[in-house]
Formats: structure tokens, C-alpha cells, sequence
């Protein structure tokens, strides 16, 4: 059965069935269609459609920029077309049967900066190809990283890659004969992302997350930590999960179900974002010039047959840099790909052991290969320089090692083979000087199927002299459980939790060039769990977290004494500021949904002050660049020290001066209200006396405390109490 519309306008009557009352069940049908008339206006049953236009004089708030920016972002451009084709010149001169290999090559090179959506590569009357090349790519952002990454790359010894973008051969064609002046851009300041490093008095910033995320501040520690913090930035809902500074504090990140924003300068602004659906991780890079974001459920991207779980950007423009998968990385834990100290370099393990190290810019595979080592478990890279360590587990009747190598010449600088290996965990000090391996030993192992089960289980600390003449390894052999290690930051000693769970000892060793390493001192039964070295160095916090209630023990290392001792229940964070001035315990409502708090902490252990925090979450001290003083001017700086702390003293006694001065001022002010309030209520007083005398009968008793008066006379009653005994008996 076939429905039919008849034309309203349309004056004919058909002949048949479709005229009179016994018409088919088509014109019934007919009723429910909508008709459409020659203005152009559909209507239902003879109904008019509304009016969904505007209003006369109404102004849309919301702009397409924050109503759809992903869309705006992908809507073609004036640019995209000629723009974005690039001229490769330099490519091999191939015959007609290399043609699709080399197109291979080309496309694996340039398949990290975009996808190449054409290609074109004119050859001669011969069939060869000319030595250059056309690649045509989806947007002209592309085309110029492209140009960018791969101008004068090396393909080989006898070929360097020439790249422009094809819309140049014009505008080189083009320049005029007379020179005009460049017309100069309008400078947009961004704000300066290390302002907080001119605040006059030192003192540094800090992150708070609380309302159970909902609520992000920024506050500014006090002089001294004593007083109230300043609050330089609150926002709502800044965050969907955590904050993390960069490295070097300059930026401030927020994570949200779209990506990761970037916020900066003395206002907070945002000054990037990377869009990255349901991230959950992200890291930066030592230098800040890279940020990695990880989202374990990503789609790979349909439109550039890409993954999309781990991508690469560049911190100061936003660009995506390079993408990975997630399966790929055979690593256990975040984060996935570890980082050189300069950004040159970074690396990651697969699922067969071998170790993929890229560089950077070009972010490609160093020397288009992986260091492939059979049984390699994890590696880790030096603070100070190019170097990777890592460590391969025993196999049958060859030994475990750790490996130390250069990169990127891959030069293995010093092996140390290890026996009865169960687990290794490697720790670098912080300037790089040593290392150490922490080595699992056992002492008996048996294997059940495909696992294997260890006993007599002691550890050894492998200790590598890295600064020293062929990097002698010292030995440390503790025949107890390791709970905790940790490296003094600026020093070269290091701290030990061992023994049972019941009765926990704390060890400090002590390295020196030329020597093994010394014990300097051992604290038995001490409820401690883990290590928090000062920034500075020097001082350490010995935390008894979780289980163990908060407790902590705050020690100078220098002739190791115990400067005081406190105690912050459920405490589940400590965290030190940059300086090494203050530290703070947090309990967090990500870990007890009670008592959520943070508290302030001088280095020395004394409590300054408390805050309590609805369903507080976490607490950042924002992170300091590395000094510019050559460590010669810093041991000179140490050695005068006392000539400064004469003029630190002045400033500190008028500051002093100046609270005391402004305490005066806060109680004089509170006095004087006092005294204007007073006022007021005494003519208040004067002016209701009339009412008081007639509510009163007419007596006026304003001045009953007067002595003289003898209007009043006092009138005293007595009464008589008898007194009865009841016998119950």
C-alpha cells in the first residue's frame, strides 16, 4: 500500500476511489502526513509550525569559540590546500621497481609527524624517480612541523633531506623589489611564569584541594609560618580529580575528563591545553618542554589510524608530538616512559625486554633500533647525565647484572654481576654522585610451574661511586628486612628502615670518596615506616604513617640528635617545602573520610599551626628551578653566613616591630568602636527615659544606685520554717 499526498493548492478532484465518501484507506493514511504548502511552511493536521527564531534584541552569551572549540578547530581553513603540501627534495633517485619502498620509507619517516593524505613523485623520460618529492597533509599546522622536523634530516650517508612547504616557491618568487618593514605583531603578555620567585619575603606557594575536589586554592605561606596563609587564587571545580606543578613550578596542571590544562602566572591564567579524552595520568618532563598524558581507554584515532593511549605534546606551543600504545610498554607502574635530565632523551621497556630509547626533537628511535638485552627487568636514568642503568635477572647458570650505559654512544661503562638474585630497585642521589642497588638476596629457591618461590631472603646495597676513576662498587649487607631507603638530596649520606615489623631499627650510613660506606649511627625500636629527607638535606623526618598513627621524630643529622617529636593521628602525606623551612602532614579524605586536616611544621618539629579543611584532599608545595650559584659561591655564602644573620636579624626585629605596631593600631581601632558604640547607646538610653518613667507609674528610677537617696526604703521579710522529723519505721 502506497500512502499519497494530494497538493492543498491543487484544485482537481481525481476520478476512482480516491472522491466521495467510500474513498480507500490511502486518504485515511493521508491524514496523518504532514502537508507541505508553496510558502514553504510544514504543518500538521493544519497546524503551523512554531517560530524557533530569536526574539528581536536578544544577545547570545555563550560564543561557537566555547560551545564547540573541537569542532572550530577542525573546520577547514584560508590556509589549508596549497599550504599544506611540502617539497622533499633530496630522496634517492629510484627506478620504477624501488618506487614503493622508498614511498615506504617516506611515509614511516613522516607518518610521526601527521598522516600524509597524497604523495606525488615526478620521474624522469627514464622511469626514475628525480630526487624529490610532493606530500600533501590534512592541514597546514602539519605541513610546517613537518618542515620543521625533518629539514635537513639524514637518510643515509649520501642523502639529506631538503624540505620547504610548496606555497614558499611562490612567495620567494614574489618579494618586492622595494623592501617594506615587517608590520609588528601586538604583544600579548602572558604573565611571567617564575613571578613567584620575586616575593619579597621568600615564602612560598602551596596547592590545597578539598570539598572532595570540588574547591582549588592557591595560598601564599606566611613569615615564619606563624601567620595566616594569604589565599592567592580559589576556584571552583579548577579540577575534576588532582593538581600537579611541573618540575620546575612554573606552570600549575589540572586534570579533567577532556584533557589537561596548564595555568600560570601571577593571576593563575591558562596557558595551554591539551585535549586527550579520559585521561587519568599525566607527567612532565625534567626541562618542562614535554608533557606525557595517558588514557588507559582511548580510542585509536579513526580519521589518522593512530594510537591514542600515550601521547607526547610540547609544553610551550600545545603540539602533539607523537602517540603510542598503551600494550606496548611492558612497564608495571606510571610512568610509562622515563625521561634524561636534559629532555634529550627518553626510553621505555617492552614486553620483551628490549629497552626503546628516543630523542628528541626529531622524536624518533635513537639510531632506528632498540638496545634489545634478553631478561631485562627495569632501568632507570642518572640525574646528571645521559646515563642508563638497568638491571638483567638470572638465567639458569648466568648471573644477574646491573648495567651501567652511555647514550647515545651505548657504551657499557660497568657491569656488576650479582648471584642468588631475587629483585633489584635501583636509587640514584639526587646530584648524581652514587648509586644504589638495593639486591634481594635468597638463599634457597624452588620452582612451582612457571613461578618462584624464595627463602632466606636478606638484602645487599650495591653502592656505585659514579664520579670516581673506573666506578668502584662498595657492599652493604643487611641481614633484615628493608622497609625503606632514601638518599640525603644534597649529601652523600643515606638512611636504612630494617628489621621486623615489632621492633623496627634506622640505620644512616655515610659515603666518602675512596672509602666503603661508614655506619654513623643506629636508633633501635623506633616506630617508623618511611623516610623524608629536607630538600636541603641535613634534616629528616622519621614517619610512622597508617598504621603506626601519625607518630614522627624530626633529626639533625649533622651530630644526630633528636630535635623534637610529635604526633599527627591518621597522618597519611608529609611533604616538605622547597626551602627546607617547614614540612606539612596532611591527613587526606582520599585516604580516612574523618579528622581531615593539614597541619604546619617548622624543620625542627615544632607545630606552628593547624588547619582544618572540609574533606580535604591534598596539599602541593610548590617546587623551586635549581640555584644559578656556582656550588663554589654557595660554600662561600656558608662560610660568611654570619654576616648575613646580622642583617637577617635587623629585618626580622622590624618586622617584629612592625606586627607589634600593627597589634597597637588592631586594639586602639577596637577601642574606639568600642567607645563610639558606648555613645550611641547612651543617647539611645537618654531618649527612651520617658517611656521607662511611664511603664514605671511615674518613678523614675534611673539613679536607684544613688547612697543619698531616701525616696527608696528597704523592706526585709522574714519567715518562720518549722522543722518535722517523720519516723518511716
Amino acid at each position: 500500500m502506497v500512502a499519497t499526498i494530494k497538493d492543498p493548492m491543487d484544485d482537481s478532484v481525481d476520478n476512482g476511489s480516491n472522491a466521495g465518501e467510500g474513498s480507500s484507506d490511502e486518504e485515511n493514511l493521508s491524514d496523518g502526513f504532514e502537508t507541505v504548502n508553496r510558502s514553504g511552511k510544514v504543518g500538521a493536521h493544519g497546524d503551523e509550525e512554531p517560530d524557533f527564531e530569536d526574539p528581536e534584541g536578544f544577545v547570545d552569551d555563550v560564543n561557537d569559540e566555547e560551545l564547540m572549540p573541537d569542532l572550530l578547530q577542525k573546520q577547514p581553513k584560508e590556509s589549508d590546500g596549497m599550504d599544506s603540501v611540502v617539497v622533499v627534495d633530496g630522496i634517492p633517485s629510484v627506478s620504477a621497481e624501488r618506487l614503493d619502498k622508498l614511498k615506504g620509507v617516506v611515509r614511516k619517516i613522516y607518518g610521526k609527524v601527521g598522516t600524509v593524505v597524497n604523495e606525488h613523485y615526478p620521474v624522469k623520460d627514464t622511469g626514475e624517480t628525480k630526487g624529490y618529492c610532493f606530500l600533501e597533509f590534512p592541514n597546514h599546522q602539519d605541513a610546517v612541523e613537518a618542515v620543521k622536523t625533518t629539514n635537513n634530516y639524514k637518510l643515509d650517508k649520501q642523502h639529506t633531506f631538503v624540505v620547504s612547504l610548496f606555497s614558499d616557491f611562490e612567495k620567494y618568487e614574489n618579494i618586492p623589489v622595494e623592501w617594506e618593514p615587517s608590520v609588528e605583531e601586538p604583544f600579548q603578555d602572558q604573565g611571567s611564569r617564575k613571578s613567584h620567585l620575586l616575593e619579597v619575603d621568600a615564602c612560598d606557594q602551596y596547592a590545597l584541594v578539598y570539598k572532595g575536589g570540588e574547591e582549588v586554592a592557591v595560598h601564599l605561606n606566611s613569615v615564619r609560618g606563624t601567620g595566616d596563609a594569604k589565599e592567592l587564587q580559589e576556584r571552583s571545580r579548577w579540577t575534576e580529580t588532582y593538581v600537579k606543578w611541573s618540575p620546575l613550578g612554573s606552570y600549575l596542571s589540572t586534570c579533567h575528563a577532556m584533557g589537561i590544562a596548564l595555568w600560570g602566572g601571577e593571576d593563575f591564567r591558562k596557558m595551554a591545553r591539551f585535549s586527550h579524552p579520559g585521561v587519568q595520568f599525566f607527567d612532565f618532563s625534567p626541562c618542562e618542554n614535554y608533557l606525557v598524558t595517558f588514557s588507559p581507554n582511548a580510542q585509536s584515532s579513526r580519521q589518522l589510524d593512530e594510537p591514542n593511549d600515550i601521547i607526547i605534546w610540547e609544553t610551550r606551543t600545545g603540539i602533539k608530538k607523537r602517540s603510542f600504545n598503551a600494550d606496548m610498554h611492558g612497564a608495571p607502574h606510571w610512568p610509562i616512559f622515563k625521561w634524561s635530565q636534559n629532555d634529550q632523551y627518553f626510553a621505555r621497556m617492552t614486553k620483551d625486554g628490549a629497552l626503546s630509547v628516543y630523542e628528541t626533537p626529531s622524536f624518533g628511535l635513537m639510531e632506528k633500533k632498540s638496545i634489545k638485552v634478553a631478561g631485562m627487568r627495569d632501568f632507570s636514568w642518572s640525574p646528571s647525565n645521559n646515563t642508563l642503568a638497568y638491571w638483567v635477572a638470572e638465567d639458569k647458570d648466568v648471573p644477574a647484572r646491573v648495567v651501567l650505559m652511555e647514550i647515545p654512544s651505548r657504551n657499557e661503562i660497568r657491569v656488576k654481576n650479582l648471584f642468588n638474585v631475587a629483585n633489584c630497585k635501583m636509587h640514584w642521589q639526587k646530584g648524581g654522585d652514587y648509586l644504589c642497588v638495593k639486591v634481594d638476596r635468597y638463599s634457597k629457591l624452588r620452582k612451582e610451574k612457571e613461578e618462584s618461590k624464595y627463602a632466606g631472603l636478606y638484602c645487599n646495597f650495591e653502592i656505585f661511586h659514579m664520579r670516581e676513576k673506573q666506578i668502584p662498587v662498595d657492599s652493604v649487607e643487611i641481614k633484615e628486612n628493608v622497609h625503606a631507603f632514601a638518599w640525603e638530596p644534597i649529601g652523600s649520606k643515606f638512611a636504612i628502615i630494617h628489621g621486623e615489623m615489632q621492633s623496627l631499627n634506622v640505620s644512616f650510613y655515610e659515603v666518602k670518596t675512596g672509602q666503603t660506606p661508614t655506619l654513623k649511627k643506629k636508633y633501635e625500636r623506633k616506630t617508623a615506616n618511611m623516610l623524608f629527607w629536607s630538600p636541603q638535606g641535613q634534616f629528616i623526618v622519621l614517619a610512622g604513617l597508617r598504621n603506626m598513627n601519625g607518630v614522627l621524630e624530626c633529626i639533625d643529622t649533622a651530630d644526630f640528635t633528636s630535635m623534637n617529636s610529635g604526633e599527627h593521628f591518621m597522618c597519611t602525606d608529609v611533604e616538605w617545602d622547597a626551602t627546607g623551612r617547614y614540612f606539612m602532614t596532611a591527613v587526606s579524605w582520599w585516604g580516612h573520610k574523618v579528622d581531615n586536616a593539614y597541619w604546619l611544621w617548622s624543620f625542627q618539629g615544632k607545630i606552628l599551626k593547624r588547619n582544618q579543611l572540609d574533606r580535604f584532599c591534598q596539599l602541593l608545595w610548590r617546587p623551586r628551578p635549581p640555584t644559578l650559584l656556582e656550588p663554589k659561591a654557595i660554600k662561600e655564602i656558608k662560610k660568611t653566613l654570619k654576616k648575613y644573620s646580622v642583617e637577617f636579624d635587623v629585618v626580622d626585629r622590624e618586622q617584629g616591630s612592625k606586627k607589634s605596631k600593627e597589634l597597637l593600631t588592631k586594639r586602639r581601632n577596637c577601642y574606639d568602636e568600642y567607645l563610639e558604640y558606648r555613645k550611641l547607646k547612651e543617647e539611645e538610653f537618654k531618649e527612651q527615659k520617658e517611656q521607662r518613667i511611664a511603664l514605671r507609674n511615674g518613678i523614675e528610677t534611673d539613679d536607684n544606685d544613688d547612697s543619698d537617696n531616701t525616696d527608696l526604703a528597704e523592706e526585709v521579710v522574714e519567715f518562720l520554717v518549722s522543722e518535722e522529723i517523720v519516723n518511716l519505721e
